[in-house]
């Protein structure tokens, strides 16, 4: 299992916890939002999900991977 934590600009409410960790869910991994410090730590297996998937399922909720 991979763990990474990506720094992600737009985000300011429980709805963007909501989207982004579903839309990680949907594609096989997990992701836990900080809105304090705007981050979002990723589990996955690098096996199965990429890491460009995963910062793909975050910017097409709306949110920019910097």
């Amino acid at each position: 299992m991979t763990k990474q934590t990506l720094q992600v600009e737009g985000m300011s409410c429980q709805h963007c916890v909501i989207s982004i960790e579903g839309a990680l869910k949907e594609i096989g991994a997990a992701g836990k939002v900080n809105l304090a410090s705007g981050t979002v730590d990723v589990e996955y297996e690098e096996n199965r999900v990429s890491i460009e998937a995963v910062k793909e399922a975050i910017e097409e909720q709306g949110y920019d991977v910097v």
